[in-house]
Parts: structure tokens; sequence; C-alpha cells
């Protein structure tokens, strides 16, 4: 059998894109004598939909649609995900195309609803195996989650099936490509039946999905690899359980080179799918800024990029002389705009009402403020997105300024601890040096009052970022934290300061996630409540 894996960006919403991309796919695989091309999870909505699918005509175009595909699909048949209504309920399914006409309709039996997942708001599940045969080869279908658990594999093995096709939308997450293989190489093994899965690429709001489709052989082997980070047409033979790739097997990227291209996915998709000119960022002298901006470069291109500096009578010469080395070395030009002219004026119009116990925080935040209203500013002017720099360490615990630093439309490193921002700094220095060593060896500060320090506030970011891990990521209790060795008083602490600053995670701006836990879809805490901020 020969069987292609259509690895696609499919944009949410645009169901005649989708499709027309979907039919150029099987149009290139028909021309490598394929038997089979199987797409993403809902490839033909993008994934996920969330409330379209509350709406029966975006439902009913997703069905118009597949039947178009069907038409121009003969001689090749083909397994497309969409949503599928049936006597008033709404499955998330695949169609099996053969012969111009849906000939079968595969339901998701298993549907999560943790993390970034909320599909039983909408779907209901399936509870039938479907298998077919393909150039005398007995092939059974799944849908994502029914890989990571035992029974819909089995069903499918159970009724004969002796390839696995599984479709996928899975969001990126560090060290994730890996999972995917060694719960494929489970299935395999159980039932001594081929599996091959095919994964959605490009970005959507916060989620990055990374592609790296593969076919995992009878015997348990990663015998096909797909490209990791980009559509891929990933075409093979299978003989007895056996995968032979067309091509060889794509190398995915590990560690900080991983995080990295995962990050530069998900600003390009926000970018280019919600039509943005270019990215408008303030450029401090600092690293967060610094990685941003290159990030921003690598990822919509130099030309694109509006970094802009606004330094205070706070701001260090340095800071100054490496925002302006940074751009030079990527080939930006720099706009620099004083502040403390408009501070002068906005403090002398509030001073009548400014006399209070946080007076100081205001005359910093105020610049904070000034600063995000003059980014705004020149984004209108330009079609452009302000693009914050706020990382995930700053967001957890309120270490930002609302309507100031939280101003824009997309926080980039949101999800990124600021512990590993120095490992992403190291690493794209490693490409091409573009962040000045004092940047990096230099005490983090906000510059907004003489002699700053952001350990004027915080803990040490890696005490800070241990507790995070464990807190925010991992979901552990503050005494557990204590046990493992974190200072008590320090825990809580931190438990007060990640509950009071909710208010703040809510009026921030979406950004990529690549953890298992990102302030997002993720982590749905209440605003108001007292539950859990004292030990």
């Amino acid at each position: 059998m020969r069987l292609a894996l259509a690895q696609m960006d499919c944009r949410v919403g645009d169901i005649a894109g989708n499709a027309r991309r979907i039919v150029e796919a099987l149009q290139a695989a028909r021309a490598q004598r394929v038997d089979l091309i199987a797409f993403p999870e809902l490839a033909l909505t993008g994934y996920p939909p969330e409330d379209l699918l509350l709406r029966p005509s975006f439902v009913r175009a997703a069905a118009d649609a597949v039947r178009d595909i069907a038409a121009a699909a003969k001689g090749v048949d083909v397994l497309v995900g969409l949503p599928w209504e049936e006597e008033g309920r709404l499955y998330n399914a695949a169609a099996w195309l053969h012969d111009g006409a849906l000939s079968a309709c595969y339901r998701k039996q298993i549907l999560p609803n943790y993390g970034v997942f909320d599909e039983r708001r909408y779907f209901v599940p399936g509870d039938e195996p479907l298998v077919r045969r393909v150039a005398g080869v007995a092939v059974g279908v799944s849908i994502c989650e029914d890989l990571w658990v035992p029974q819909p594999a089995a069903a499918a093995a159970a009724a004969g099936a002796r390839v696995l096709v599984n479709l996928n939308a899975s969001p990126y997450e560090r060290g994730k490509e890996r999972l995917r293989v060694d719960v494929a190489r489970r299935r395999a093994l159980a039932h001594g039946m081929a599996v091959a899965y095919v994964n959605l690429t490009g970005a959507q709001d916060e989620l990055v999905f990374d592609g790296a489709s593969f076919a995992i052989g009878a015997g348990g082997a990663l015998q096909v690899a797909g490209r990791a980070f980009g559509p891929d047409l990933v075409t093979m033979t299978c003989t007895e359980g056996v995968f032979v790739a067309d091509a060889p097997a794509a190398v995915w990227p590990e560690g900080e080179a991983s995080v990295y291209a995962a990050l530069q996915c998900g600003l390009a998709g926000y970018v280019e799918k919600n039509r943005f000119d270019r990215i408008v960022l303030g450029l401090s002298g600092g690293i967060d800024s610094a990685l941003t901006l290159a990030l921003g470069c690598d990822a919509i291109g130099p030309s694109r990029m509006m970094p802009v500096m606004m330094p205070s009578r706070f701001t260090a010469h340095m800071s100054v002389e490496d925002a302006a080395w940074e751009a030079r070395r990527l080939g930006v030009p720099l706009a620099t705009i004083p502040i403390d002219t408009v501070y002068e004026a906005f403090a002398s119009a509030v001073g009548p009402y400014w006399a209070g116990p946080g007076q100081s925080v205001a005359a910093e935040n105020l610049q904070a403020r000034i600063r995000g209203t003059l980014l705004m500013s020149i984004a209108n002017a330009h079609q452009a997105l302000v693009v914050i720099t706020s990382n995930k360490s700053e967001t957890a615990v309120g270490y930002a300024t609302l309507y100031g630093d939280l101003a824009g439309g997309y926080a980039p490193l949101k999800d990124v601890l600021k512990t590993d921002i120095y490992r992403l700094a190291h690493y794209r220095n490693s490409l091409s040096e573009v962040i000045p060593e004092r940047v990096l060896v230099r005490p983090p500060s906000a510059e907004l009052r003489a002699d700053q320090r952001d350990t004027d506030s915080l803990p040490p970011y890696e005490v800070l970022d241990t507790f995070l891990r464990g807190f925010v990521e991992n979901n552990e209790e503050p005494e557990a934290l204590v046990r493992a060795g974190l200072d008590a008083a320090v825990v809580e602490r931190l438990v007060a300061l990640v509950r009071g600053a909710e208010h703040k995670r809510r009026q921030a701006p979406p950004g990529t996630r690549i953890s298992a836990r990102a302030f997002g879809r993720d982590w749905r805490y209440p605003i108001t409540g007292v539950y859990g901020t004292k030990m």
C-alpha cells in the first residue's frame, strides 16, 4: 500500500481555503501513485474551531466541502477530519472518501476535556471502529486522543486492522514529539499493527502545532519521520507492517532549538493569519526585549520590525547602547523617543491627586504606561501589531504594569520562564551573535527608579522559576514545594503573588504556549477568591 500523510497548516474557519489546500495535496499525492492520503484532525475547519461549532451553517459548510473534495479524489482514497452531524449529534469525525464519494465516517471515541482541550462542550463520542481495505491492506482509523488510551486501537485490531492511521491536531509542548512516538509504539507492539500518525502544523492563537508526523512499523520501530514546524507531504510504502519512506527521515529539533522554533512559528502564525503588516515593540536594552526582537526578525523578517527605544532619566547608558547594537546587528532601524518630557506633563496633570501611599508605585507605572501608549499609537499608524516582551515569571507574579508593558496584541514569551529566556538567548547567539554579552550577565532591572533591580521585589529567578515549575506547571501543593527544599516564607509569599495577579493575566494579550500548563486556556482560576493564598 502506498500511503501519504499530508501535514498541513489549516486555518480556523477558512473552510474553502482548507478544502482547496486539501485538493492540491491529494493531487500531489496522486502524482506519486498513492493509494491512501490522510489529513489532520478537523483539517477542513482548522483546530480548534471552538464556538464556531455551535453555528449550524458552519457545520453544514464543512459537510458540503467534503463532498466537493470527494468529487476531486477519484483514484485516491482520502481520510480527512471534519465536524460531522448525524441525528442532531455532532461528532469529531474522519470522512473516508472513496471513488468520488463519502463512503464511511469514523467518529472520535475519546474526547479530551483537560488543559487546552474542551471537546465535550461540542462533540459526542463515537463507539465503533472503522476498518477498510486499501490495496489489499486492512486499514483502521483513529483520531488524536484515541491513540492515548488502549481501547480504540484494540477495537480496530479486533476488527482486522493491520495498519492504524491516526489523525491529529496535537499542540506542541517541549518533548511531546517523543511522547507521541512512545504511545504509538505501545499500540503497535500490543497488536502487531503498524501505526501512521499525521499531525497539524502551524499556529492558532496561543497554540502551536509542530507537525512531526511519523510512522511506526508493526515491530515498534520508528521508520518514517516528517519535518517539524512546517507543511510536509510524507509518502511511503507499507508492506506487511513495515514502512519504507520515499525520503530520508527528518531530524526533529530538540531542547532550545525546538522551543525557539515553536516561538517563531507561533509569532509568525499570529502576525500572518491576522494580517498585520509589521511588529512594533519596545526595545529596552534588557534580555527579554532583545530576544523578542531577534525572534520577530526570524519570524517575519527584519524589514517588518519596528523597535522603539524609550529612555527615561532612569535608563542606564549601557541600555541605550545595547539596544542600538542589537538593532544594528539585526539590520533593523531603531526609533528613539525619550519619555521624560511626556512624564513631567502627565505628573503635573495628576499631581493634585497623587499624594497617597502608592505614589512611588504610581510614578513607576506611569512610565510604563507612557511607553505602552506610544507603542500603540505607532502601531495604529502602520497597521502593526504591538508585541509585549513580558515573560512567564513576571506574568505569574504580576511583575508587570497593566496598560503599560502588558499593553499589546501578542506576547511571544508569555510561556517562557526567565531562566529559559537566558538559555534561549544563548541558543540564538550560537546561530549569530545578536545579543550583547553584558545583557546576558547584568542583573535584570525594569529601570523605573534609580538603582532598581528585579531582586528588590522578587526572589532570584532560579528560586522563582523552581517554584513556578512546581506550583503552576505541575500543580504541586505549596507544602510539597517546601518539603522539596524551598523556603516556607518564600513559598507563601509567591503563592499570594500568583493568586493576586490573576486580574492582570486576564487582561494580558495571548501568547505562544510551549509548556504543559500555560497562562491561558490551561489556567482557569477565579479572580476573586482566597483559597490557597495561605499555607
